[in-house]
């Protein structure tokens, strides 16, 4: 039997030419400790995939004729030749005039290159949680240690905020060690649930179930992109980038055309491609229905 959800839908105002309702797109990076940010004036594009498993988040970004300063900080620090190993921080945040922006990626930048003139494209490649890798941490507790104590612990040592929708359990003997990034493993397999790392959230929920707080209608007055195509786990959707969306949470499709592929699906992969001033501006959600296994 399909598990039950009860679902309160989010609409927002869909792109209706650009006039009525612009994009925004906004990058930061980390300079010598301050975030610097460039917003839609500059030509800022980038693609990536985001998980709700242990993988990586993963991205792409570039933006042309940023100042000096940054162009040479980024360039030096990220250098295979640097022994600097202090993570480099990005942030991108897309949304519209109408409601804002919300955070699309965060991460650290891992290389970087530039462009022969006239513009200047710096382009950076990023992970989320690459640098935890190579941190080591330690957590033992002889006595019962609940999963929501343990969230809490993991979530400070990697220095995230957690949303914890998991149902709770008391663990006994809870010991990790190694890799802070391995931390997430050790806690998954604790329990039937779900951990990951969402730009910078520890999100963990129970197995096979989306996060609560995130439902998205995916229908041809709400930002749909074409139709879904049905997949071996069960569709892949392309939509509008909204405020919504989140890797874990989950969308309702409606489709008046092909009504056999409406339902609810939650996201277990999703791809963004964002640009400033060309045409892309879309999430790729890769989901399975809701309730399957």
């Amino acid at each position: 039997m399909p598990q039950e959800l009860t679902i309160e839908i989010t609409k927002y105002a869909p792109e209706r030419g650009s006039k009525l309702n612009p994009r925004i797109v906004t990058l930061g990076i980390e300079v010598n400790g301050v975030l610097k940010t460039y917003s839609s004036t500059f030509q800022i594009s980038a693609h990536g995939i985001k998980f709700a498993n242990f993988n990586n988040n993963q991205a792409e970004i570039s933006i042309d004729n940023v100042d000096n300063e940054t162009l040479t900080y980024i360039l030096t620090e990220t250098s295979p030749f640097n022994a600097n190993l202090t993570p480099k921080r990005v942030f991108l945040y897309a949304g519209r005039e109408s409601y804002g922006t919300s955070l699309v990626y965060a991460g650290n930048i891992i290389t970087s290159s530039v462009s022969q003139p006239p513009d200047i494209r710096l382009t950076l490649k990023c992970l989320t949680g690459n640098f935890h890798k190579g941190n080591i941490a330690a957590i033992s507790y002889s006595a019962n240690i609940t999963v929501s104590q343990a969230s809490a612990l993991i979530a400070d040592n990697l220095s995230l905020g957690l949303d914890f929708q998991a149902n709770d359990k008391t663990i006994t003997n809870y010991s990790s060690s190694g890799s802070a990034y391995e931390q997430l493993r050790y806690l998954a397999n604790t329990g039937l649930i779900d951990v990951f790392i969402d730009d910078n959230i520890l999100v963990v929920k129970n197995r096979n179930l989306p996060l609560t707080n995130s439902v998205k209608l995916v229908d041809i007055d709400n930002g749909m992109i074409g139709i879904p195509v049905l997949t071996e786990h069960g569709i892949t959707a392309r939509f509008l980038v909204d405020n919504v969306t989140r890797v874990g949470g989950l969308i309702a499709i409606k489709s008046i055309r092909y009504p056999y592929m409406n339902g609810n699906y939650s996201i277990y992969k999703l791809g963004f491609e964002i640009t400033s001033r060309d045409t892309p501006f879309y999430y790729i959600a890769e989901c399975k229905r809701f309730g399957e296994q």
